[in-house]
């Protein structure tokens, strides 16, 4: 999986770079996550993709008919190069990581949180203004239970991992006292 990342990386960054340069990053995102979501259904690889009787070209281009309308030329020439490249199957972690990119240049942030019961609106507003301010980014929460945490919550934002569940404390705890 991160050797896909890596492979992804720099088709990322050149789709990126293009759609910025054009101010069509909202519409980059939306042919890249076409194509990606094509490209990762099961039948799509099967039929397609693992078909060892097709040339890159005439995968490319089954996946370009595909997405008809939905990408433009230009993304229809990117997708080209990508499967030239052989690289067909990594457009859901190419699409993956222009979005990264483009929640940076838009400085927003996914923060996961999970905590140990259901969270009120209120908490949640409270936990969503408090990370704008420490991650100076605009902030989109998703929530998650689980029972096993005992208490308090765990943060998830990128790459940053805030555990203030009660189990991690113990945890910490416990490792600690082993020392």
């Amino acid at each position: 999986m991160a050797e896909l990342f890596t492979v992804a990386r720099p088709y990322a960054k050149a789709a990126f770079e293009r759609a910025a340069e054009r101010q069509a990053l909202a519409d980059w995102s939306g042919m890249l996550d076409t194509a990606a979501r094509i490209v990762a259904d099961g039948e799509m690889r099967h039929r397609v993709l693992s078909n060892p009787r097709l040339t890159s070209a005439q995968k490319t281009q089954a996946l370009i008919d595909i997405c008809g309308d939905a990408i433009d030329d230009e993304a229809g020439n990117f997708l080209r190069l990508v499967g030239q490249k052989g690289r067909l199957a990594a457009l859901p972690a190419i699409a993956e990581q222009f979005e990264r990119l483009k929640a940076q240049r838009e400085k927003r942030i996914d923060v996961d949180i999970v905590s140990a019961f259901p969270l009120g609106d209120a908490q949640q507003d409270k936990l969503a203004s408090a990370l704008a301010k420490r991650l100076d980014r605009e902030i989109s929460i998703t929530t998650q239970v689980d029972k096993n945490l005992l208490g308090g919550v765990i943060l998830r934002a990128g790459d940053t991992v805030i555990d203030g569940s009660v189990r991690g404390r113990l945890n910490r705890l416990h490792e600690a006292l082993s020392a």
